[in-house]
């Protein structure tokens, strides 16, 4: 299990990488619509500050599952970002 700090951390690379390329479409493409573009920031930006309220939680009986838990979450999130990033 990673530490707190090191899902953190990824998550905020991630995301921000998922973010950037995003922004960099819009760029590389302004005759295109850029709400989608946006609407894809808004959702990273939902998503991590969801995870990161899960990660925080105190009242967690299993940490260790827990944490295993919101990693994955985490990966299945990134993912269909990354798909909808693609998909542009």
């Amino acid at each position: 299990m990673a530490s707190k700090r090191l899902l953190k951390r990824d998550m905020n690379n991630v995301f921000g990488d998922i973010i950037e390329a995003a922004y960099i479409h819009q760029e590389t493409h302004p005759d295109e619509d850029p709400a989608k573009t946006e609407a894809i920031v808004d959702e990273a930006i939902a998503d991590f500050d969801a995870l990161i309220v899960q990660i925080n939680q105190k009242d967690v009986e299993n940490k260790k599952q827990h944490f295993k838990a919101v990693e994955k979450e985490f990966g299945a999130k990134a993912e269909a970002l990354v798909q909808k990033v693609n998909a542009l």
